[in-house]
């Protein structure tokens, strides 16, 4: 079994990989789908939240990801404070989804971790793959694709590694700058080199 670490920029197309992976049979691990279930209605992660930042930070009878996205941009205490809640259980989360697919007889699992170089984890793969855009691709593709103000999406760059730093770090770098189609021959190559490996 191979595990493999998936990672990019903010706005870099990496769902768009991971979901081209998915089709030429990796099983993949999340780890915003991870984050998620960690502020599931009556998880640990729910209750720790709200006990550590307020009910206000719960609407309808869920986390308010939104109200608290903004509180921990502008607030580095709060940030710390909530990933001293949430990254433990991403990370037991995503051990969890390793290990069924293991379980499974998954050939190749991937990881894909926004923050991988970020949080210094790229020893735990037996590669890692980058989902690349120059960077003013990027604030392009938050601005218009995500709908954010330029001033937000060029922080959310600033707040991560940059990506030209990730690139020199990286094993293997898919550059999803140009057509779909593009993207897909790059997926398709390093995924039969990873399956020969």
């Amino acid at each position: 079994m191979k595990l493999i670490g998936l990672t990019g920029g903010a706005g870099s197309g990496k769902s768009t990989v991971s979901a081209m992976l998915r089709e030429l049979g990796a099983v993949i691990v999340d780890a915003d789908e991870a984050a998620h279930a960690a502020y599931e209605p009556g998880s640990p992660g729910f209750d720790a939240v709200v006990l550590e930042f307020g009910p206000e930070y719960a609407r309808d009878g869920r986390i308010d990801r939104a109200g608290l996205g903004e509180l921990v941009f502008h607030d580095p205490d709060a940030r710390s404070r909530l990933n001293a809640i949430v990254h433990p259980l991403v990370r037991d989360w995503m051990a969890a989804g390793t290990a069924e697919a293991i379980e499974a007889g998954a050939e190749v699992v991937v990881q894909d971790v926004p923050l991988l170089f970020e949080n210094g984890l790229e020893h735990l793969y037996s590669t890692v793959l980058l989902v690349y855009v120059p960077e003013d691709f990027q604030l392009k593709r938050l601005v218009e694709g995500r709908g954010l103000t330029e001033d937000r999406a060029r922080a959310m760059i600033a707040a991560q590694m940059p990506i030209e730093e990730k690139r020199k770090l990286a094993a293997h770098v898919i550059d999803n700058s140009d057509t779909r189609g593009a993207t897909r021959r790059q997926v398709e190559r390093i995924w039969k080199e990873l399956l020969a490996t």
